[in-house]
């Protein structure tokens, strides 16, 4: 089955969302490593409806007007994978978890590294929030989209509340968000 996509403009820079017949399959940055998420063959489609609909939510969440998104999702991935995203779709708008905590909900407190890795292949990012997973230090860790794009995304969010008192609350002042080298590999 091919898959589309259609390349919107946001708050975060070039994104690249794409769809099957079931769902949203991914939301690609534009600095995305290929080899994160695995896709078939593309082809482009600015109306299908899906895509259409996950641009206007995203564009709600942007401008302050979503906190949650509802969207059918096409999650391609191993069983453990699945399960640590929809463990991310758990987590509320404004709050933040730890890998551990999440390995430790997920019924395996020694998975903290297989759940990071999990959250490293999240297909569907922003949607399925793995922007709102931080370390245990209270550190902004590991993000496809880079931790400029990852802390910019908590502060929209009103500086996501930390887990368990960790301090995560970080500043982005615009003219830093614009350096952030975005080099293109939509291709």
């Amino acid at each position: 089955m091919t898959m589309v996509y259609k390349i919107i403009d946001s708050l975060v820079g070039k994104l690249k969302l794409v769809a099957s017949d079931k769902g949203l399959v991914a939301i690609l940055w534009e600095n995305n490593n290929p080899r994160r998420v695995r896709l078939g063959k593309l082809a482009e489609d600015e109306k299908h409806p899906i895509l259409l609909e996950t641009e206007s939510q995203l564009g709600e969440y942007f401008r302050g007007k979503r906190k949650s998104f509802s969207l059918p999702l096409d999650m391609r991935g191993t069983r453990f994978q699945k399960n640590v995203w929809e463990a991310l779709l758990a987590i509320p708008f404004g709050e933040t978890r730890s890998y551990g905590q999440l390995a430790k909900q997920l019924g395996n407190p020694k998975a903290t590294r297989a759940v990071g890795a999990a959250n490293g292949r999240n297909p569907i990012s922003i949607i399925v929030p793995c922007h709102r997973v931080i370390g245990s230090s209270g550190k902004l860790t590991g993000f496809a989209g880079g931790l400029d794009r990852k802390a910019r995304l908590l502060d929209l969010e009103g500086n996501a509340r930390p887990a368990r008192g960790i301090a995560a609350k970080r500043s982005l002042s615009e003219s830093h968000v614009d350096r952030v080298a975005q080099p293109t590999l939509f291709g």
